[in-house]
């Protein structure tokens, strides 16, 4: 945890100081310790309205920094900041990121590709179908999953890609501690396994109504795309749908009958320019992810040492024997067998029978391409 951390988790306790004025006071105190630290008179000098500095200052009376951090490490909750190296960087760089994001579970780097899939609670069975199989295929094909966690098309979404071994991401209208609707607490648990619970709001927070359209902007922050899968006019699937174009992301509708009033807003989307998603696959060729698979595979296989990096670089797309990967790498026997059999496991080689070695295309590509000398 960063020094300057419990002093953002106490101004964002603070309704009224959000990203824009926490950016304000950083940028006149220089940090958030000294900002809190600071008189009602130099809070005001800061910029922030008279009755704003009064309610800090009364704020800093009743917050006990110590005893919050203490609650949140019995919850295993962490508070991420905006130099933490493990805030998602999609998310940093939408305007006005949350100053603090409460975080139970874990991130990973593979949930850069995230889809988010959100729609009505009131789910047909045609919206129940559509959730589960583009939930599943996308899981299967390696992208997480961001919902909020709401009966419906959320739960269904969440569920589908846990069942097919995806990663998922759950973003509340309350705080990560206070599970709504409470019978997803199971749910819940099962995120946590593989995946995450994230929010910008305090823990303890309770899930009041005007908390959820804006943690809507952070469904979409997060990901690459929205896909709507079914919305009556009102929906707050809608809003999604709002935050992504203003962020940026690619925005998916499920088409459905004119007549009905769970396909109402989906097909006011495909109207206004949204993709018409007739197939799960579409998401990935209009995201140009057909390929995330061996993206990712490359990703984790990495050289873990100088001997990994120096059979790379010999292994190539023809089958090698390993005396000839022995003498080219001019290293025991022992040495590159076993170092071979750990690049196997790792997925950065394979065997192709009697003894003889390839590489996996895409770091072939890799470490051919940048260690080659220039002919």
């Amino acid at each position: 945890m960063f020094p300057d951390t419990p002093y953002r988790i106490g101004f964002n306790h603070i309704k009224g100081i959000g990203a824009a004025r926490l950016r304000l006071l950083l940028e006149y105190f220089g940090s958030a310790e000294n900002a809190w630290n600071a008189s009602t008179a130099e809070l005001k000098a800061a910029g922030l309205s008279a009755k704003l500095a009064e309610k800090v200052s009364e704020a800093r009376k009743t917050l006990d920094l110590d005893r919050l951090l203490a609650l949140m490490e019995k919850k295993g909750i962490r508070a991420l900041t905006w130099e933490d190296e493990t805030y998602p960087s999609r998310l940093k760089n939408i305007t006005q990121p949350p100053p603090v994001l409460y975080l139970r579970g874990t991130l990973a780097e593979e949930d850069e590709w995230a889809v988010a899939i959100v729609g009505t609670r009131r789910v047909t069975a045609y919206g129940r179908q559509v959730s589960e199989e583009t939930a599943a295929f996308l899981a299967q094909n390696g992208v997480t999953i961001v919902s909020g966690l709401a009966r419906g098309v959320d739960a269904l979404a969440h569920k589908a890609a846990l069942q097919n071994g995806g990663r998922t991401l759950a973003v509340l209208g309350s705080g990560v501690d206070v599970i709504y609707p409470p019978e997803h607490r199971a749910l819940a648990e099962k995120i946590l396994e593989n995946g995450a619970i994230l929010s910008d709001y305090p823990p303890g927070t309770p899930p009041e109504s005007s908390n959820f359209p804006p943690r809507n902007r952070i469904i979409s922050g997060l990901s690459l795309a929205v896909v709507v899968v079914e919305a009556g006019q009102t929906s707050g699937a809608l809003i999604t749908a709002e935050f992504a174009v203003e962020q940026g992301r690619e925005v998916f509708a499920v088409p459905g009958g004119i007549y009905a009033p769970q396909s109402k807003g989906t097909n006011r989307l495909i109207r206004e320019g949204a993709h018409p998603m007739l197939r799960p696959s579409d998401i990935l060729e209009a995201l140009n992810l057909t390929q995330i698979s061996e993206h990712r595979a490359a990703q984790r296989a990495l050289p873990a040492d100088e001997t990994e990096l120096r059979l790379l670089q010999i292994l190539d797309a023809e089958p090698l024997h390993i005396d000839e990967i022995q003498r080219e790498a001019d290293l025991p026997i022992e040495k590159v067998s076993a170092t071979l059999t750990m690049m196997e496991l790792k997925g950065m080689a394979r065997h192709v029978g009697g003894m003889r070695y390839i590489a996996l295309r895409e770091l072939r590509e890799i470490y051919h391409t940048e260690t080659d000398e220039p002919s």
